[in-house]
């Protein structure tokens, strides 16, 4: 006899995405497969396997005893916690929330597998013309009947095919394709490196390359008097880090006689994080610095507008892109090196709230905290009113102050944060364990700081694939930045009433007659509750997986290359793909399809720098042509043409 199915719901640590399965118990849960039971009493075991240093080689069992779930501690080093409370041996009810190491599961009953609850985050592609993510789009073969042509069905293209089609074909040495903020840094080290600018092509969709994320983070309500969540020597412009953002800021405000701010920076940058908090740059400060180093470096010479159709390898050792220029105008490049760097192609849209969209075509009243959505504060400020945020990370937060300074013209607006279970204990690594408060995990970047460019770097680079997986778990999770000011906006809002927090899994969301939204919850103990909202904002993320891109799957697929555990491209430690390699032509890629690989803040402006420095290291080992490896005296030379705004 089988047992009743149970359904286990938890954020992956190292991503936030949703896991959801539906399995019958029993259940063994661990991190080596092998030291986990495959039969118990005659009955075939569940084996969950968790990824982290901090889950035991078989950690803890879930069975029926009696008609009652129980779950029993292995002799686990780490624990079982039911609830927030370490248990040996406790009874599982609807609801109860289960902690094995950094994994936080909600435990719910009698869940039919096929249904809405159970299946994965809908994925919003980004609008081609404005770039904002738009649910009514959705993905594409990049390949048609047209173009690109046949010959793209090979696996190696020949040139003379190319040439046949009487589309324009055009060749550089160094191609990158995205023209983000990946693609500048790597274009920006080439330069650097000594590469000339006409020999170099960006491109992708925008001439800034921090459009995107400029309008992510306005989206997001990050505007550019606000800070990022990033460090002071994190400098997109300046692969030397110096002067940093926290020196720069100060100068400034001592030109303008603001004398107590400019040592204040210079204090956070040399007490942080234990006397002070860190120091984060101003939005806008960072994107007037990229525009400085996009002149310096003759980046308007080198961008090209084009949405790449599909990458191919050619049968002279290169690689050749297909390109539309403008409806139905079409073209190729050729080039020996190639960079991809295409960012976040979609958002991660809750499918309650995504099948709300689709039934009642209400794009107002429930949004994502990516998508422009100012209309729902300006309607606060006016009329008051009830907003409902699901997800607890760095966005969330953002939303909540933002919120916060609309109650300054309204105090009659109120927050419910919808999470999916408490968060008793922060993650744990070795001896060291984040902070959580209020159901919040605290963390002055999205990494651990010594990921960047500490042991836990080395440490990554050096780990095998499984390896890697565990630490990444055990270092990820939601958190948001460690911030007193932002503490202080939470405890007021719980002391005063206006913020409060529930836990449940949702069941429904529909709208009420008066066109307020309802989004039917079971929670713990209470049963079924409804959450009555004015607006609803989805702060959960987005999305980097392959198979949100069109042009990555495509390319998977046709040379059959290997994802890792995360659903993002393979990369060797220098971020090539080595399954691409064409001769001497080389492919790299860098940025958030890298993530789960040897870098674990790959989607950073310091990731960005780093993976691109390995690779142009690469380029530099297989002598690429113009291209010189920087020591110390053609690097301080390079520093000084910065200081003084000179071309390379």
């Amino acid at each position: 006899m089988t047992n009743p199915q149970i359904q286990l719901s938890w954020e992956d640590p190292a991503t936030g995405e949703r896991r959801e399965p539906t399995l019958s118990p029993p259940i063994a849960f661990g991190r080596e497969f092998v030291r986990l039971p495959a039969e118990l009493q005659g009955q075939r075991v569940a084996r969950m396997l968790l990824n982290s240093n901090e889950v035991s080689r078989y950690h803890a069992l879930i069975n029926y005893e009696q008609n009652q779930l129980v779950v029993i501690d292995q002799g686990s080093i780490n624990g079982v916690f039911v609830n927030g409370q370490r248990q040996n041996r406790s009874f599982l009810a609807h609801g109860d929330t289960l902690q094995i190491g950094p994994y936080m599961m909600t435990v719910m009953f009698g869940v039919n597998a096929t249904s809405q609850a159970t299946r994965p985050p809908s994925m919003i592609q980004f609008n081609p013309k404005t770039n904002i993510p738009d649910p009514s789009l959705s993905p594409a073969p990049p390949i048609t009947s047209k173009f690109p042509p046949p010959a793209f069905q090979a696996e190696n293209v020949m040139l003379q095919a190319l040439h046949a089609t009487g589309l324009p074909v055009d060749e550089c040495d160094y191609l990158a394709v995205g023209a983000g903020l990946g693609s500048f840094i790597w274009v920006d080290l080439l330069r650097i490196s000594g590469v000339r600018a006409d020999k170099i092509v960006a491109l992708g969709l925008e001439a800034e390359p921090y459009a995107r994320y400029k309008r992510l983070c306005l989206n997001s309500q990050i505007p550019l008097h606000e800070r990022l969540r990033s460090n002071s020597d994190s400098c997109p412009d300046n692969i030397w880090g110096w002067p940093s953002y926290a020196w720069r800021e100060a100068g400034r405000d001592l030109t303008q006689g603001k004398v107590n701010s400019a040592f204040k920076y210079l204090w956070q940058v040399f007490a942080e994080p234990t006397f002070a908090e860190t120091y984060t740059p101003r939005a806008g400060n960072v994107f007037d610095s990229i525009d400085r180093e996009v002149k310096r470096i003759g980046w308007n010479q080198i961008y090209r507008y084009g949405r790449v159709r599909a990458i191919r390898k050619t049968d002279d050792g290169r690689y050749c892109v297909a390109y539309s220029r403008s409806p139905g105008n079409y073209a190729f490049i050729v080039s020996r090196y190639l960079h991809l760097a295409t960012g976040y192609p979609a958002i991660q849209f809750l499918p309650d709230l995504q099948a709300y969209r689709a039934k009642y075509q209400d794009f107002k009243s429930v949004v994502n905290a990516y998508e422009a959505h100012d209309h729902v504060y300006q309607q606060l400020e006016q009329q008051g009113g009830t907003v409902l945020i699901r997800g607890r990370g760095i966005v969330a937060s953002r939303i909540i102050q933002r919120i916060y300074e609309a109650r300054k013209h309204n105090p009659q607006i109120t927050v419910l944060h919808l999470m999916r279970s408490p968060k008793p204990q922060g993650n744990k690594f070795e001896k060291a364990q984040r902070q959580v408060k209020n159901h919040y995990e605290f963390q002055p970047f999205n990494w651990p700081k010594a990921c960047w460019g500490g042991e836990l770097r080395v440490m990554l680079e050096k780990a095998t694939p499984d390896e890697r997986q565990r630490l990444l778990a055990d270092w990820g999770g939601t958190t948001t930045a460690e911030r007193q000011d932002w503490q202080q906006m939470i405890e007021q809002g719980l002391s005063e009433g206006w913020y409060q927090i529930s836990f449940g899994e949702v069941t429904g969301v529909e709208r009420h007659t008066q066109n307020r939204t309802i989004t039917h919850i079971q929670e713990k103990g209470l049963g079924e509750m409804k959450l009555a909202a004015d607006f609803i904002i989805d702060a959960t993320g987005l999305d980097a997986k392959v198979e949100a891109n069109p042009l990555l799957e495509d390319i998977v697929k046709h040379y059959n290359l290997p994802l890792n555990h995360l659903g993002r491209l393979v990369v060797a430690n220098n971020f090539e793909l080595p399954e691409m390699r064409n001769g001497k032509g080389q492919m790299y890629a860098g940025g958030a399809i890298t993530l789960g690989g040897p870098y674990a803040a790959v989607d950073s402006f310091l990731g960005l720098q780093y993976s691109a420095l390995v690779a142009v290291d690469g380029l530099a080992a297989s002598r690429a042509p113009g291209l010189h490896r920087l020591n110390i005296i053609n690097s301080f030379t390079q520093w000084i043409k910065w200081v003084f705004n000179q071309s390379p």
